[in-house]
């Protein structure tokens, strides 16, 4: 009975940790200790997504992202970019409110971790381009690590089917027209045929 009641016990605890990332191969004896959790939820027009950040596996990309959702910079924003079976980009904010993020770029992370279904990553240009605008990686594009040096920071715990129903609009690669987002706003996304989903609302949980 020992036995059995101890092997519950281990079955429980095991269920019971947070889901967090995995490690690349070669980091898997290096990368750091997932011990401290942020988790931040999003209210979109599809549904609740809630994810936890882990600030240990890229300090850089956690403390921004925390930032912007406690100033509201998501909030009222597309998710511009569905590319199906690969990723949902948002983080375009064109309304003036925020002229702090122009140009304000941030350090690259190390790049610890696998980027698996669900992982959060901060999209860019090149080295040391981080800034506002993030993906949600729909299956392993761990790839873009050695492409780009993309950083996981995140994983969405609960919600995933809600990222995954997020509709496809414009370009089927480039998702919608970031000019025409920057310039024009809500007067482009109002003519559009078809709407994208939005971020109503974004929270850091305590």
């Amino acid at each position: 009975m020992k036995s059995l009641f101890l092997a519950a016990l281990l079955s429980l605890s095991v269920w019971a940790q947070p889901s967090y990332l995995t490690p690349l191969p070669q980091y898997k004896d290096r990368a750091p200790a997932l011990t401290q959790v942020t988790k931040v939820r999003f209210v979109t027009t599809q549904g609740n997504i809630v994810m936890e950040l882990y600030p240990q596996a890229a300090p850089n990309a956690v403390a921004r992202f925390t930032e912007l959702v406690q100033k509201g910079f998501y909030d009222f924003t597309p998710v511009f970019r569905v590319v199906p079976n690969f990723v949902a980009q948002f983080g375009i904010n064109w309304r003036g409110s925020f002229p702090e993020y122009q140009n304000n770029n941030f350090k690259d992370d190390p790049s610890y971790f696998a980027l698996g279904p669900g992982t959060l990553a901060f999209a860019k240009a090149g080295p040391d381009t981080n800034s506002t605008q993030v993906f949600i990686n729909y299956q392993d594009n761990s790839r873009l690590v050695q492409q780009g040096n993309f950083t996981a920071f995140g994983k969405v715990i609960e919600g995933l089917d809600i990222a995954l129903s997020f509709p496809a609009v414009g370009d089927a690669s480039m998702g919608l027209d970031q000019d025409q987002l920057w310039g024009k706003g809500d007067v482009y996304l109002k003519k559009l045929p078809k709407q994208p989903a939005y971020i109503l609302f974004g929270e850091v949980l305590p």
